[in-house]
């Protein structure tokens, strides 16, 4: 691991030297309008990742989506995809003796998708450890040789993309990295992803990199990026925004000790009539009272009260979810990013929990979809919709179900 660190540092010098000698340019890749694809639809456990009936093909959308399904999205006005690849499989042991064919079958997926008529972006998408897996957001984060060998994973996966179409293959090399989110406001960031970057570009000359900010890739911490620490202008940035948080993730389970308790809001608040929205307000009070541990009651409610008075009218709304478009923008315009070369990656309004009874109305997002779309665009941002099934699904609902068509019919409405 040592000399892997230092052979980065050598690229990264040599790297920066022949950037102050090459003209700007733009981003090889470019994309408009795209959709997410799912990561995991049965979650196999970790014990299970070393038959290859249970990791292959990969990522395991393939055992369920066809080329059909995948052309349907590119009718549908859609440009491009990406896919979620949960970077896990590729650090575990299990899959020692199947690693060679993991990679192969993500390459196959990117072609899959070209021929469908889509460029593609392959995202490495940690997700926390626990229950299925050893390995995960925190591992990678806290433990430098874990780091280390995931900097490995992010050069194998270039060496895999490096010889397709630079124009129709890009490579994401983290989704949402959880790190520089304490009140301390540590800064770690942005030399890892250094290291990763350098780690890709040893492998990949010619392809397009998609580089965020740290905190779950909020637009406040892409702000802190300075991309003239990047010497490459093949360069595409990310941001996520899912605001208003509130709205976004009712009763999602793995969201915090808070939003689980938040079903029924509508989208906006000032769709409903006053008393109904107070009706829905008292019964996510009472939910709060009765299920959530006393210690933690007070603070909820606070919250809640506090969240609800942000975005109670139209121009608090618009200033909520206008925020991170305009942080963007700023640090775009100030660092001479082209707005071409800046991505909304992941947005989008939950339909249903898991095993929770609650669905949201398809107006409702419908609504928020066609507002952040709008937002987007106007900036000259491209952006991908989360996600095409499961909680979020705009195309595939849980259980084999379909999600209702009107996100998707938004979508189609923009060719």
């Amino acid at each position: 691991m040592a000399l892997l660190g230092m052979m980065i540092k050598s690229l990264m010098a040599a790297l920066l030297a022949l950037a102050a000698l090459a003209p700007a340019r733009a981003a090889t890749f470019s994309m408009k309008r795209g959709l997410n694809l799912d990561q995991w639809v049965t979650w196999p456990t970790e014990d299970k990742w070393s038959d290859r009936r249970a990791i292959l093909p990969y990522p395991e959308w393939r055992k369920f989506l066809k080329q059909d399904d995948l052309k349907a999205l590119k009718d549908a006005g859609l440009d491009f995809l990406r896919v979620p690849v949960d970077p896990s499989p590729f650090l575990s042991d299990r899959t020692a003796a199947l690693r060679d064919d993991l990679y192969a079958s993500v390459l196959e997926s990117a072609r899959m998708i070209n021929r469908a008529g889509l460029k593609v972006i392959v995202d490495l998408h940690l997700i926390p450890a626990g229950g299925n897996r050893n390995i995960g957001m925190g591992e990678v984060m806290d433990d430098p040789a874990v780091f280390d060998a995931y900097a490995e994973v992010v050069r194998n996966m270039a060496k895999t993309l490096a010889r397709e179409d630079p124009k129709q293959v890009a490579l994401e090399l983290m989704n949402e990295p959880i790190v520089d989110c304490d009140a301390n406001g540590t800064n770690l960031w942005p030399d890892r992803q250094k290291k990763l970057f350098a780690a890709a570009r040893a492998s990949a000359t010619r392809l397009t990199l998609i580089l965020t900010g740290g905190c779950y890739s909020n637009a406040e911490s892409l702000a802190r990026i300075d991309p003239g620490t990047i010497p490459d202008d093949n360069i595409i940035w990310t941001f996520h925004s899912y605001d208003p948080f509130l709205l976004t993730h009712q009763g999602a389970t793995w969201a915090g000790d808070f939003i689980q308790y938040v079903t029924g809001l509508p989208y906006p608040l000032t769709a409903v009539p006053k008393p109904q929205l107070d009706v829905t307000l008292d019964t996510i009070r009472d939910r709060i009272r009765a299920e959530a541990p006393w210690a933690r009651q007070s603070g909820m409610l606070a919250y809640l009260d506090e969240q609800v008075a942000a975005m109670d009218s139209p121009e608090k709304l618009a200033a909520v979810m206008d925020a991170p478009f305009r942080t963007v923008d700023a640090w775009a315009k100030a660092n001479g990013v082209k707005p071409q070369d800046i991505t909304l990656g992941e947005f989008g309004m939950i339909r249903k929990e898991y095993g929770n009874g609650f669905v949201m109305p398809a107006a409702y997002r419908t609504a928020y979809v066609r507002d952040m779309i709008a937002r987007a665009e106007a900036h000259g941002f491209s952006w991908s919709v989360w996600s095409y099934g499961g909680a979020f699904g705009v195309v595939d609902a849980f259980d084999g179900d379909k999600a209702e068509p009107n996100v998707m019919d938004v979508i189609r409405s923009l060719r």
